[in-house]
């Protein structure tokens, strides 16, 4: 279980909307770092289809991957919000009851393409973030994961070279999550302030969507100038 000064690695993660490219590989991603996971979904089907998949790549992860409807996947200890960017509040919402007092990671961005440009939307709350933070007033709210790509979350067997912004305004849950972060090869978790941040987070995906298709690569942030024993 997770506690105020630290994060233990046994802890369970649900992952809510766990079934698209990005939450099944942050899934993947975590299982393999010795968390039992849980993929959600509406759809409980859905989430065993996606388990199934995973697992059939992965054989290792088979006791550390679960999966049920996103109400299961809401009773692990923390949870995150890999739903599209208009309905993570909506969902969170909907299982606000499992989320009180828990550690819950959004890490949706909202973005619109337009043509051949990406663009960022500036939701009415400032961000997406924001909005679940709003729709669970009592939880624990930390961005995080934003700018991972997600082809290389689900290639377990190679490090991800990346920083990680992560942003809250609960700094024991900042912690937390960054100490997960910290477990996944490659992976540096950087604190990026208060919750308010998650706003320039957010846009700055399209920034990177826009570099991915300019230069035909998959980019990730890595930030010069900053100790790692900081």
């Amino acid at each position: 279980m997770c506690h105020a000064g630290g994060v233990s690695e046994q802890a369970s993660i649900g992952i809510l909307g766990g079934t698209g490219p990005a939450g099944s590989g942050l899934g993947a991603r975590l299982a393999s770092i010795g968390h039992t996971v849980v993929i959600g979904s509406r759809s409980k089907y859905r989430a065993l289809e996606s388990r199934d998949e995973l697992v059939e790549r992965w054989p290792d992860l088979a006791e550390r991957l679960t999966c049920g409807d996103n109400e299961a996947a809401s009773g692990a200890d923390i949870v995150v919000i890999a739903t599209p960017w208009d309905s993570a509040a909506a969902v969170a919402q909907e299982n606000a009851g499992h989320l009180d007092g828990k550690i819950v990671i959004s890490m949706a961005n909202a973005l619109v393409r337009v043509n051949k440009e990406f663009q960022p939307l500036v939701p009415p709350r400032g961000s997406v973030a924001a909005h679940v933070q709003a729709a669970v007033p009592r939880c624990r709210l930390v961005a995080a994961f934003h700018h991972l790509p997600a082809a290389e979350l689900g290639e377990i067997d190679q490090p991800i070279d990346s920083d990680v912004l992560i942003c809250g305004d609960d700094p024991d849950a900042v912690r937390e999550v960054s100490a997960i972060v910290a477990r996944i090869p490659g992976c540096r978790p950087l604190d990026a302030g208060e919750l308010s941040n998650a706003t320039a987070i957010e846009a700055f995906t399209a920034v990177l969507l826009q570099l991915n298709v300019r230069y035909k690569t998959r980019v990730a942030p890595r930030l010069t100038g900053i100790n790692d024993a900081s």
